[in-house]
């Protein structure tokens, strides 16, 4: 008497059990076709060339500053060998601006003006520093990509106290952007950035002028700003985030001639290293089309991350793929002075005094995309020096 029972409640239970799948499926769909979007926005590139060369110095000129728990950004040493560095935002440190005084890492200019802190200008997420010629210590505070609003912060290298503060419009720096690098004149009267949204895909340069406190979007839309299609691998680690997510930000490496009248950039991953005069950048009235035929390719680079110069005009390069720095002279011909194992992607760049030029290790491929105990595991980081054989001015 049961049996016909049974059998009318087979069929219902599959059609449940198909529309149960239905519903499954959209968004399995959905994360599919958004994993198909962000690998053809995102992901891919090819082997960049490795143009690196014999090491014109042995590893034994790479001498240890600081072991830290937490990888270093970009570093600022002063004419009286203070130095400072950045603690890299992307590994999640309790600190991010800090002096090394007595073989620790103190927040400078105070634990107040540290993201989190209590002061009203208190920093969100700074990457770089540097010190300029009238002693102060500039930070560009990027916003967490432009989440908050990104800005650019001077402080007294004596007293700590802030001098100066300005917050960039939204219309030049909004979502998705990445405020990554700077230099600023010898004078201290200009600021050049390096705005290398990588997740907008809009770099550009910017310039600010500090006396008027106005900024200006100056180069973007070009291929000197634009990151060519090659996939980075660090230490034997392609840098794709879940194999959709190519590591390819835009314009990120920038440097000033010594006497400040011709900027140097690039993107990470772009075969040539570019320049433009200053005099142009500082121009308001020059178009941008003027001014992106007046960019000059100074010759062939390996991916590059970090840029200074020295005295001479030489432009050093921290090559992150080959463990490596390398030397551009002002013709564009590379020479490369060291590679070691120990430049876990070596970073950013600070002359010291007397010639020192120091160097930071960001071990980015051992922290991008990877769970917060990876931070912990590779510890320490370094910080190194080189005594190199021209100098250059400190903080730059």
């Amino acid at each position: 008497m049961n049996a016909p029972a049974k059998t009318k409640a087979a069929p219902a239970k599959r059609k449940a059990h198909w529309r149960a799948l239905r519903w499954l499926a959209v968004p399995v769909l959905v994360l599919l076709s958004l994993a198909v979007l962000l690998h053809a926005r995102y992901g891919g590139g090819a082997a960049f060339p490795d143009r690196t060369t014999t090491p014109l110095w042995d590893s034994d000129a790479l001498e240890v500053v600081a072991n830290l728990d937490f990888p270093p950004g970009n570093i600022a040493v002063s004419h009286d060998r203070r130095i400072f560095f950045t603690l890299h935002p992307e590994a999640r440190p309790p600190m991010n601006v800090v002096e090394w005084v007595d073989g620790e890492a103190r927040p400078w200019p105070s634990a107040a003006m540290q993201p989190g802190g209590d002061a009203a200008e208190a920093l969100h997420e700074v990457l770089s520093i540097r010190i300029d010629a009238q002693n102060r210590l500039w930070a560009l505070d990027n916003g967490k990509h432009g989440l908050k609003p990104g800005r650019l912060l001077a402080f007294d290298l004596d007293s700590g106290d802030l001098v100066h503060s300005h917050s960039f419009s939204r219309e030049l720096v909004g979502l998705g952007s990445h405020l990554n690098d700077f230099q600023v004149s010898p004078d201290g009267n200009t600021v050049c950035s390096a705005a290398a949204s990588f997740f907008a895909l809009t770099p550009a340069i910017l310039v600010y002028d500090v006396a008027r406190q106005q900024a200006r979007r100056v180069i973007s839309a070009h291929e000197s700003v634009d990151a060519e299609h090659y996939l980075p691998v660090v230490q034997g680690r392609p840098m794709q985030a879940f194999g959709l997510v190519t590591i390819r930000p835009g314009v990120d490496s920038i440097t000033l001639s010594p006497e400040g009248d011709w900027l140097y950039f690039s993107a990470v991953t772009n075969n040539y290293m570019y320049r433009v005069a200053t005099a142009l950048l500082r121009d308001a009235e020059v178009s941008s089309e003027t001014l992106k035929r007046r960019i000059q390719r100074v010759g062939l680079k390996t991916m590059s991350d970090g840029l200074t110069s020295d005295n001479a005009g030489n432009i050093y390069i921290s090559d992150p793929e080959h463990s490596a720095i390398l030397r551009m002279s002002p013709r564009g011909e590379l020479s490369t002075l060291i590679k070691d194992a120990r430049l876990r992607w070596p970073d950013g760049f600070s002359f010291g005094p007397n010639g020192e030029l120091y160097v930071t290790a960001s071990s980015l491929h051992q922290v991008i995309g990877l769970p917060p105990a990876s931070v912990a595991k590779n510890a320490p980081y370094q910080v190194f020096r080189v005594k190199n054989d021209v100098p250059g001015r400190p903080g730059h």
